[in-house]
């Protein structure tokens, strides 16, 4: 597997990212050292929150939540996804697929060895995330779903149809433009340069592209029988799923009701209905740090 790494320099002066990188290297099935990176803030000894990004963003995404949630004593840990941010990338389109990304992200888990987590998860990082808590679900202690899904080939909205044919057809793959697309604040060039760091050129792009046409939206794709599983766990999961989706994401929209539906954790909890696009972390900060602050004091207190 050839692997690329985008250069340091790159994520030099980054707005509003004042944060250390850190460093795990997992070993792919294959055989292939792979290095991902994330941000750990806050206390070592307090529980973590998980922060989980999604396509195409990267651990960025989440700059005005870590420092909040640090500020009130919680440990913040948020990685960038094999093919993203910081974290190596692999070279070829085929080098991807949901299964690889649930076991790679399942290696730097346990290899941090988290427990007790709360975990915030929207787009991708719900595809993966909830994949996790089906797999380690005594690690788990609660979790926030946010605009994302975990879908087993029963079909998908026509926003995301829309942003498949997109994102497999446009000659270059806009990755800033992209987030400002789906945020509805205006995002300044700064912040948008910060979301094309990762991506020097095209070739290290073969992850955004590839994702889209991962997700199991029909019977024929791959992942539609792991996910059924994990639903089943899901559906046994009594700890606290509260659902934060936001009023402008045409392609999750309705999403929550699957999740408050089925999983037990679900009932009796305090959803919320966020302002926002498809990102809205960027558009919804200070609520989700807010209410991600109130899971874990409910939990803990």
């Amino acid at each position: 597997m050839k692997v690329l790494r985008t250069p340091e320099a790159r994520f030099a002066e980054l707005a509003d990212w004042p944060f250390e990188p850190r460093y795990l290297e997992i070993i792919d099935a294959g055989g292939t050292p792979l290095r991902i990176h994330y941000v750990d803030e806050g206390p070592r000894e307090a529980p973590p929150v998980l922060l989980m990004h999604g396509e195409p963003s990267w651990s960025y995404l989440y700059r005005k939540i870590i420092p909040a949630l640090a500020a009130k004593g919680h440990r913040v840990v948020a990685p960038d996804l094999i093919g993203f941010g910081r974290s190596d990338k692999p070279a070829a389109r085929e080098d991807y697929s949901y299964e690889r990304h649930v076991a790679w992200t399942s290696a730097w888990l346990t290899g941090l060895d988290l427990d007790d987590i709360t975990l915030f998860c929207q787009d991708w990082g719900g595809l993966i995330g909830l994949r996790l808590v089906a797999a380690f679900p005594a690690r788990f202690a609660g979790v926030v779903a946010a605009n994302t899904g975990l879908p087993v080939g029963t079909g998908w909205s026509e926003g995301f149809e829309r942003w498949l044919a997109f994102s497999q057809s446009v000659p270059q793959f806009p990755v800033g433009a992209i987030l400002q697309g789906a945020t509805q604040r205006e995002l300044s060039a700064a912040e948008c340069a910060a979301y094309d760091a990762p991506f020097p050129d095209e070739s290290f792009k073969a992850g955004a592209r590839q994702f889209p046409i991962l997700v199991p939206i029909t019977p024929d794709h791959p992942s539609v029988a792991e996910n059924r599983e994990a639903w089943a766990i899901l559906e046994a999961f009594d700890k606290p799923f509260v659902t934060a989706f936001s009023d402008g994401d045409p392609v999750t929209r309705g999403g929550e009701a699957v999740f408050q539906a089925r999983v037990p954790g679900a009932r009796g909890q305090p959803h919320v209905t966020l302002k926002g696009g498809h990102f809205l972390q960027e558009d919804s900060p200070a609520e989700i740090a807010a209410l991600l602050n109130q899971l874990t004091e409910h939990r803990t207190g």
